[in-house]
């Protein structure tokens, strides 16, 4: 018989968490790590993030106005809250699987080096306010010490 997608997957246990509390902990970091995800593209501009304020402007015919440097709440933190959520996401599980952690660490693995190149534009675009950004807060793990 035919099927539209064969499913290879790596279930070999890696971790699994029987104690209620460690499991509602770890549940409750998965949910913390999208709800900080998500509330952090609020806290910049949501609809300029995902290319719908240009798109809206294109249909307009308007310029899309200029993006400023700010740093509200969760980046007075951390300078990448939308990538702490993630990775709290992909490693809150009490159920972690080989095919899981495979995902996790290679996710975790694109995001560090994504963020190199997005803190090299960064700077290129805002400068100087930028720079000082950086040495004043962590990239992604909050109450670091400062550089």
């Amino acid at each position: 018989m035919f099927t539209i997608l064969d499913q290879r997957v790596l279930p070999t246990q890696i971790w699994h968490v029987e104690s209620g509390a460690g499991r509602i902990a770890l549940t409750g970091v998965f949910w913390l790590g999208w709800a900080i995800a998500l509330f952090s593209t609020f806290l910049i501009n949501h609809f300029n993030l995902f290319g719908l304020q240009q798109v809206f402007a294109a249909l307009r015919k308007r310029k899309v106005p200029e993006v400023a440097f700010r740093t509200p709440l969760l980046y007075k933190l951390v300078r990448h809250p939308i990538m702490l959520g993630f990775l709290l996401a992909f490693w809150g599980t009490p159920d972690m699987t080989a095919g899981h952690l495979l995902f996790a660490a290679m996710t975790t693995g694109y995001i560090l080096v994504a963020l190199q190149f997005e803190e090299r534009d960064l700077i290129k675009l805002f400068g100087a306010a930028y720079e000082e950004y950086r040495r004043r807060v962590p990239m992604i793990v909050p109450f670091l010490p400062k550089r």
